[in-house]
């Protein structure tokens, strides 16, 4: 019994390690993605309101305002590369991990820690 619950201890800790290690890493993405959201809908702000748009190509239009142009092409390769995995990476672990601890009557909460649930009644 003693080895079971050493066991349990360390796989909880290694589980909020991992689990501890990529919110450094969701926070950063977090943060590019929220910048470049900004950028992109200033920028879409801009091109909307001017008076030009409506008599320019489209093409001319997205050259007259760089800004915006490379701002959403920007945003659209961060969601080609899976910036959103990345930031729900964390998450993404946590629920896997709920998925196959539900088998042995347990979980875990978003930090990694093990919640232990008690018997099934027979």
């Amino acid at each position: 019994m003693a080895d079971q619950t050493e066991d349990l201890k360390a796989f909880e800790r290694r589980l909020t390690e991992v689990i501890s290690g990529h919110q450094p890493a969701a926070r950063f993405w977090r943060i590019i993605f929220i910048l470049v959201s900004l950028c992109t809908v200033v920028g879409a702000w801009t091109w909307l309101t001017d008076p030009d748009t409506s008599q320019v190509s489209l093409s001319q239009s997205l050259w007259n305002h760089l800004f915006f142009t490379f701002s959403c092409s920007i945003l659209l390769l961060l969601f080609l590369f899976g910036i959103h995995k990345r930031i729900v990476a964390a998450s993404i672990i946590a629920s896997r991990c709920r998925t196959f601890l539900a088998e042995y009557n347990m979980s875990c909460d978003d930090n990694g820690k093990l919640i232990l649930k008690p018997r099934p009644a027979p």
